[in-house]
């Protein structure tokens, strides 16, 4: 629940946070504190062992509340030291002069500090060296250990072009060799934002968080007005309570003023007003720890009433290239011989699509890459739109002599090619073609020539492979109210059947960064709240439209600047872990805010009987818990006003465990749990205090 170890080491800052300057803007805190201090100096010139017990315990409440908020900052402190201490003085190598396609002589290196590094600046970044700050890769492809950042130990492939170029200072290159364009200003590196972030230091009030402290307020003056007004009545009570002999402790020199400001302190709202910051503060701490950077807890909380999801189709709903995802023959050709086929003519292409046609072949049909002494590579082209390879005798079929020729590659190419050696292109292969570019797929077409006419052995169905679980995790977001809205620039048709394969509930075709800007506006003007997700420079704009936008950190620099949220791991399905934490995050604000009001119920009844009873003897009925004494009711009322505090911080800091439901059975539950068990609760605790309290203090 809570560590013992951890409440210690906050306790130092909780004590530096009795500062009446920096507990202002906590008001009820603040008088919280002010009503101590008017306790100590009773205490101070009428001292009695009363007086000195409840001033004690003011002092205490106001410790344990800031005690919350230390121990909430805690957390993100030791995550910003540990940020910290991957962050190293780093060499730079800049490359002055540099230009893509530059020979070697046409710039010069230079060794730089990493501090010195400006927007703009081109590095290298050989294997084994940290990359020196953030930036976009503009030559080469590496794998490189995020672990720092991420806390991931797998390393990730970051590539120049496209929507994996972006790097992050700190971050080490494991192989090859990256060059880099700096994108970072000084001192405002991305590591230096999760550092501040983390820490607390930009962390702002929400707006529902502004509103819940205004009714605090409110609720505070009330209640001070109340308590002052009951002054003149104290003293016109006076004689009534000092003739009966149950009351008459009460009408010593001071005791009057202490048992008014533990009246005003025990009505106040001081347990929600004690734990309100660490809630917000344990929310961002929960996405931090979930790999997701807010840039504002205003984002967080948005998050949780969050009901359209728009998210762009590359690299969030589909893998970022084209996959190969099935093997289809023409005619009476083994699915076997066209797989080897394609396996053998994609070993020179290094495309990503050749890469996943190498990758499938092994996955469904376990075949793997084979040298082949004597063979002649034909590397794929941007010209031709083939790759392939010439084999020395019958490497398919070695029962059988003559070289072999295999082409795989873009279905006119390949047609030409075949019909150039000879070979007739068979109707059955135009259906094909047809039918994968029907279902919004591309068609590559294999061919194969043994030393006479060419043949056309088969199709590759290549197509935007959805990411595993999405439609499960759409389905979650669908319970949670929640609409999704596929983006894409693709057509209608392949638009239409990743949607359906993902489960999304509608889809935004040939999309340009202006419709998905209009979108999300006209979506807002109809009164909802938007969260984004996307990778790409296309993004940012809508991104930053969005109430909630989730850039990928494998994305480019421009989304993670424009969206208010960075996911670390590049996982799209993390959104709804956001939504989750944000919903948490209102859930427990909403569900502790009963809490306190409703255990505020049992310390009327503990003290108002306790105070009144001699003037108004009708109040006696009111004394259903039966307490000691008027001075061990009033202290027992004071000692669980603190206490409650500590026995909540685990649960502020945590957070109500959040399920998808409806409003009405999420209040619900939240009156049946906290409205009633923080009337019921308080009873018994307050009836076992005050027994504890005659047991050690008999006279009291």
């Amino acid at each position: 629940m809570l560590d013992p170890e951890q409440l210690w080491r906050a306790f130092p800052q909780a004590l530096r946070k009795l500062n009446p300057v920096a507990l202002f803007r906590n008001p009820v805190m603040f008088v919280t504190e002010v009503g101590a201090a008017l306790t100590t100096g009773i205490a101070v010139f009428h001292p009695t062992l009363f007086g000195w017990l409840i001033t004690g315990w003011l002092w205490l409440t106001v410790v344990f509340a800031n005690l919350a908020e230390a121990v909430a900052e805690s957390r993100g402190k030791a995550q910003a030291d540990s940020l910290r201490r991957t962050r190293q003085q780093t060499t730079a190598r800049r490359l002055a002069g540099w230009e893509p396609g530059a020979a070697a002589g046409a710039w010069v290196e230079e060794a730089v500090a990493a501090a010195e590094l400006r927007r703009g600046d081109i590095v290298s970044v050989p294997a084994g060296a940290l990359v020196p700050g953030d930036g976009d890769v503009v030559e080469g492809a590496a794998s490189v250990d995020e672990s720092a950042i991420t806390g991931e130990s797998a390393p990730v492939i970051r590539e120049s072009g496209g929507d994996r170029s972006a790097v992050t200072g700190g971050t080490r290159v494991l192989s090859d060799r990256l060059v880099v364009r700096i994108t970072q200003e000084p001192g405002g590196s991305f590591l230096d934002r999760m550092i501040s972030l983390v820490e607390g230091a930009n962390r702002q009030k929400t707006p529902n968080e502004l509103a819940l402290n205004l009714l605090l307020v409110m609720l505070t003056f009330v209640f001070l007005v109340a308590v002052v007004t009951l002054q003149p009545m104290a003293i016109f009570s006076k004689d009534a309570m000092a003739a009966a002999p149950d009351t008459a402790a009460l009408t010593a020199d001071g005791v009057t003023g202490i048992v008014l400001v533990s009246l005003l302190v025990c009505l106040i709202p001081t347990t929600i007003g004690a734990l309100l910051s660490a809630i917000g503060i344990a929310g961002m701490d929960r996405l931090v720890q979930r790999n997701v950077l807010a840039m504002s807890g205003r984002a967080v909380e948005a998050a949780g009433d969050v009901n359209t999801l728009l998210l762009d189709k590359t690299g969030t709903i589909t893998f970022g290239n084209r996959r190969a995802s099935a093997f289809l023959p023409v005619g009476q050709v083994p699915v076997e011989r066209l797989a080897k086929a394609a396996l053998l003519s994609s070993l020179a292409d290094d495309t990503p699509e050749g890469r996943s046609i190498v990758a499938y072949a092994y996955e469904k049909h376990w075949l793997t890459d084979r040298t082949v002494d004597g063979a002649e590579w034909v590397p794929f082209t941007a010209a031709s739109r083939m790759s392939g390879v010439d084999l020395p005798g019958d490497t398919l079929r070695p029962q059988r002599g003559g070289g072999r020729q295999l082409r795989k590659g873009a279905a006119a190419s390949v047609a030409a090619w075949v019909r150039e050696h000879g070979g007739e292109i068979p109707a059955a292969l135009d259906e094909t073609v047809d039918e994968v570019s029907a279902s919004g797929g591309t068609p590559l077409v294999v061919a194969e020539r043994d030393g006479g006419s060419a043949q056309v052995l088969g199709v590759v169905h290549l197509k935007d492979v959805v990411k595993p679980g999405l439609r499960e995790r759409f389905d979650e977001l669908r319970r949670m109210g929640i609409r999704t809205v596929m983006v894409t620039g693709d057509n209608p048709v392949t638009a239409k059947a990743i949607a359906e394969e993902a489960g999304v509930d509608d889809f935004l075709a040939e999309a340009t960064p202006e419709d998905k800007l209009d979108l999300i506006k006209r979506e807002q003007a109809g009164g909802h709240l938007i969260a984004m997700t996307g990778d790409g420079t296309n993004d940012a704009p809508a991104l930053a439209q969005a109430d909630v936008g989730v850039a990928m950190n494998t994305g480019t620099s421009a989304a993670k600047e424009a969206g208010n949220m960075v996911d670390l791991d590049s996982d799209p399905t993390k959104i709804i872990e956001i939504v989750e934490i944000g919903k948490q995050l209102l859930i427990t604000r909403g569900a502790l805010t009963t809490f306190s009001i409703a255990n505020d119920i049992a310390k009327y009844f503990a003290i108002l009987p306790a105070m009144f009873v001699a003037v108004y003897p009708g109040l006696g009925s009111l004394d259903i818990m039966g307490l000691h004494s008027p001075l061990s009711a009033i202290l027992s009322a004071v000692v669980f006003n603190a206490v409650v505090i500590v026995a909540l911080i685990p649960l502020a800091l945590r957070g109500v465990r959040y399920r998808p439901s409806s409003a009405s059975a999420l209040l619900t539950r939240n009156l049946w749990i906290y409205g009633l068990g923080g009337i019921v609760a308080p009873f018994l605790a307050i009836k076992f205090i005050d027994v504890a309290l005659v047991q050690f203090i008999p006279g009291i």
